[in-house]
């Protein structure tokens, strides 16, 4: 880290500028703060020369875009500068500051890591790749000084080439000159890098972490394309339990290499974030990550760099390139075109700094080869043309001092010798994403895979994504081809298909299957039919606008309550068949207000309902005035049969908070009795200091809606999570435990403890088993009668401010968790983990960031997750 300089900028936004972390190939990182937060942060800006160029812009700003996007689980936020940002200005990102070493500054101060480090290493890095898989795109980040070593796990600071660029340049003519790191065999001959060249790097990576050199590096620069393409990698130092799986990543053709899922599922079975709970650095690194965050917090709290060393510090932005080393030079071929086009040239070696006091260990060593990069980064040509003949090497010699890099890491000169460029097919951008696997994949890209790994991995800047969106129809019924393998644990299923609701129409606000056949969703334009079988859409309905409550009415019809009534639709065409006005409910009640949907069981639905009425004034005593009429609300739940189509009974309850109609949940359905709970934001203050902090339930007879009884149990607050059977047990959450309760004499049967500040979530039954959810992202199993606690699973989800929503497949077998960030699968029977989803949410580079949570419908064999607009069909046991 050093001191700013006299052209640094002190201000981005909201942020003051605090000292440079250290300067990549794109772009320039500043340690900063804003001042009424005591947290650093990263600051990363693109280099003006850069910023210049239009291809660089729109690169820089669409891959902060994308690093938004997937916010959420394992990625942390990247706030993004200046959308509107003009030629002139600065574009910038700003991410959490995160202390941290690079892989190979690890390796430089302590050598090879232990093995469980490597395999926390390699399955956080697999499980992001498997996501980058699913897209169809390639990461090609991956490199020494692109990974970040935390202490709660690895972090990705590259997403793509020009992350992981070894230099970039700008070119006159508008031209953007860029070095790239790694080649694979594939390259080597000519062909487009695919996901497996991803694996084929990530085997580099993990022997490099694991012997401290990097296979096929040892050798003269000019022939590193030959080693890569046909010399057999020595793997003797690599410990035999990696071994096989590092030379499977090895292998020539990219047929033979493992899935990323499969690396992940290999190394680490329980997922990175698992196996690295209670650490996962050896002891010296995790100690230098600690100074550094100290040293950072020091800086903040003094306003500016802190007395004392602060060697290696680094950082997780979100979309800066990495300090890796030059590569050799590839010109671009005459005629490319002078708007944005990449291509790679050679660039001067870097020269000391004598401009500003340097911090830390700034010792001057002989320039040398950075050999886990350097050796093996021929650089194949990038835009796309017939490559012209190699440019003159550059000249040989002393190159004097390296300069030092921030933390202390010196500059490598670029080899010495420039090997021939070689030719790509046309039509390859350099930053391009990779070839669709399959047509039906490049319909309908998706973000698909195992979503695990060490909890906060960064997505930083790189290629743009090929981030495809739906057009709201699905053109296949059959589930795209495949490309990763056989099936692994942790790798979701091929999605039987994808639904994607139009962009021109508002997002559905609510979603239900009909009978196995159709995914019903209603909103503010109507309802909309999906074919279950095939993700089509099969009609539309206007006249069900801001519906809710799409429910079966028999085999015929399906019933979606409105604002102004209740309709029955054709589930053939979604025309109108039947439509009862709110007036026409409840012949009692001519002005009965727009009801408030309960619950459902079979053919009966259950709602609350008000009216205003005028109560008269009693008659005056003799010599007084007659007082005023007033007006009252009176507030009923019903029964309705939606088959029959008409009303069972209603029955009174409290009115609630005016103005609007009692709002309750649906809490138990017995064999002769059902239970509600009002919900809190309804309750008059009188109510909630009647209640005293507690829950009030209410119970009504099924048949004829009397009331049975109302009850508190225990101290289960008025918003406390509650569910209940139809052996007559309550269970709900009571501080951070789960209690079971026997109604209606309210009675505890059995607590099942948990752990402090994270309280439960709603529970579901089935069978003999209850099962549970927390704020802890944990899911477990416990027997109904007695409380006792079969298994527990962690989510490895981040810890967010809710329980995750549990949901059974109709078979009982799979249980699916859904929250904000990702979707995890678990047998029902033990809580093996089976798979993890996570998708992108809106696909539009353009388009707002989707913050909705997934939520999980099931039918048959089929889960439908939902995120906001966009649907998918998983095969589920």
């Amino acid at each position: 880290m050093e001191a700013l300089r006299q052209d640094d900028p002190r201000r981005f936004g909201p942020y003051t500028v605090l000292a440079r972390v250290r300067e990549t190939a794109s772009a320039v990182q500043y340690l900063a703060h804003v001042a009424a937060s005591p947290d650093a942060v990263v600051i990363t800006a693109a280099r003006p020369e850069l910023a210049a160029l239009p291809a660089f812009r729109r690169r820089f700003q669409a891959e902060a875009r994308t690093a938004d996007r997937m916010t959420g689980g394992w990625v942390q936020p990247q706030p993004v500068g200046p959308e509107d940002a003009t030629d002139e200005d600065l574009l910038w990102t700003a991410g959490p500051y995160v202390p941290a070493l690079t892989l190979a500054e690890a390796i430089e101060t302590t050598g090879p890591l232990p093995e469980r480090a490597v395999r926390i290493l390699g399955a956080g890095l697999a499980e992001t790749l498997s996501r980058v898989h699913a897209t169809g795109a390639v990461l090609q980040g991956l490199a020494p000084r692109t990974v970040l070593l935390a202490g709660d796990g690895p972090r990705l600071t590259a997403f793509g080439p020009l992350g992981a660029a070894a230099a970039a340049e700008a070119r006159s003519g508008g031209q953007l000159s860029v070095r790239l790191g790694y080649l694979t065999p594939e390259q080597v001959t000519g062909e487009e890098p695919g996901p497996a060249s991803d694996l084929f790097v990530l085997g580099l990576l993990l022997a490099y972490a694991a012997t401290g050199t990097t296979p096929l590096a040892d050798g003269p620069a000019a022939e590193g394309a030959e080693r890569i393409a046909r010399t057999a990698p020595e793997l003797g130092a690599v410990p035999e339990e990696l071994r096989d799986l590092i030379a499977r990543c090895l292998e020539k053709d990219p047929a033979d290499r493992p899935s990323a899922g499969t690396v992940a599922a290999e190394l680490a079975l329980e997922g990175a974030a698992g196996l690295a709970k209670g650490g996962w650095l050896p002891e010296a690194l995790a100690a230098a990550v600690a100074e550094q965050g100290a040293w950072a917090r020091d800086t903040v709290a003094a306003g500016g760099p802190a007395a004392g060393p602060a060697e290696g510090l680094v950082d997780a932005p979100a979309d800066a390139p990495v300090d890796a080393p030059p590569r050799e030079p590839v010109d671009t071929p005459p005629g490319a075109p002078a708007d944005g086009a990449e291509a790679v040239e050679p660039l001067p070696l870097p020269l000391p700094d004598t401009r500003t006091a340097q911090f830390g260990n700034l010792a001057r060593r002989a320039p040398g080869t950075d050999r886990p990069t350097t050796q093996l980064s021929v650089p194949p040509e990038l835009t796309g043309r017939p490559a012209d003949p190699a440019p003159a090497p550059l000249p040989s010699g002393p190159a004097g001092p390296a300069s030092a890099l921030p933390g202390g890491v010196p500059a490598v000169p670029p080899p010495m010798v420039a090997p021939a460029p070689l030719p790509i097919p046309a039509g390859r951008s350099a930053l391009s994403a990779a070839r669709p696997a399959s047509p039906a994949a490049g319909r309908r890209t998706l973000l698909i895979g195992l979503a695990a790994g060490a909890a906060g991995l960064v997505v930083g800047g790189g290629g743009a994504l090929a981030l495809g969106g739906g057009d709201g129809t699905a053109d296949d019924p059959k589930p795209a081809p495949s490309h990763s393998g056989p099936a692994v644990a942790g790798l979701p299923p091929q999605p039987r298909w994808v639904y994607t609701h139009p962009a021109a129409e508002p997002a559905p606000l609510t979603a239900a299957v009909w009978n196995d056949r159709l995914l019903v969703l209603t909103g503010k334009n109507g309802a909309t039919a999906v074919d279950l079988r095939t993700g089509r859409r099969a009609w539309q309905n206007a006249d069900a606008a801001d519906g809710e409550a799409a429910l079966p009415a028999g085999k015929d019809l399906c019933f979606v309550a409105t604002p102004s009534g209740f309709l029955w639709l054709s589930p053939k065409d979604g025309k109108t068949a039947h439509r009862v006005e709110h007036a026409a409910l409840s012949p009692e009640m001519p002005k009965l207000s727009a009801p408030a949907f309960v619950g459902a069981s079979g053919p009966v639905i259950w709602f609350t309902g008000s009216e205003t009425v005028t109560v008269k004034a009693p008659p005056p005593k003799k010599g007084k005035k007659r007082g005023k009429d007033k007006q009252v609300v009176r507030a009923y739940l019903f029964a309705y049969d939606i088959v029959r189509r008409e009303q069972l009974w209603r029955a009174p309850v409290p009115a609630g908070r005016a103005p609007g109609t009692p709002v309750h949940r649906l809490i138990a359905v017995g064999r002769n009795d059902l239970v509600v709970r009002q919900s809190p934001a309804t309750l008059t203050p009188g109510d909630v200091r009647a209640a005293k902090g507690k829950a009030v339930f209410w119970s009504f007879d099924r048949r004829t809606g009397k009331a049975l009884w109302t009850k508190q149990f225990g101290t289960v607050a008025p918003d406390a999570a509650a569910m209940g059977d139809d052996q007559g047990l309550l269970y709900a959450a009571v501080g951070d435990d789960v209690q079971a309760f026997e109604t209606p004499a309210g009675k505890p049967k059995w607590t099942l403890n948990g752990t402090s500040g994270t309280p439960y979530g709603t529970p579901v039954a089935t069978g003999a088993v209850l099962h549970t959810t927390n704020r802890d992202q944990e899911v477990g199993a416990v027997e109904r009668e007695t409380g006792r606690l079969r298994w527990r699973r962690s989510t490895e989800a981040a810890i967010g401010t809710a329980a995750p929503a549990v949901t059974l497949s109709t078979t009982g077998r799979t249980l699916l968790a859904s929250d904000g960030s990702q979707v995890t699968a678990f047998a029902a029977e033990d809580g093996r983990r089976l798979w993890k989803f996570q998708d992108i949410g809106a696909q539009d580079p353009k388009g707002p960031t989707v913050t909705a949570p997934y939520r999980v419908l099931t039918s048959g064999r089929t889960a439908v997750v939902r995120r906001e607009r966009i649907f998918y069909a998983f095969p589920v046991a």
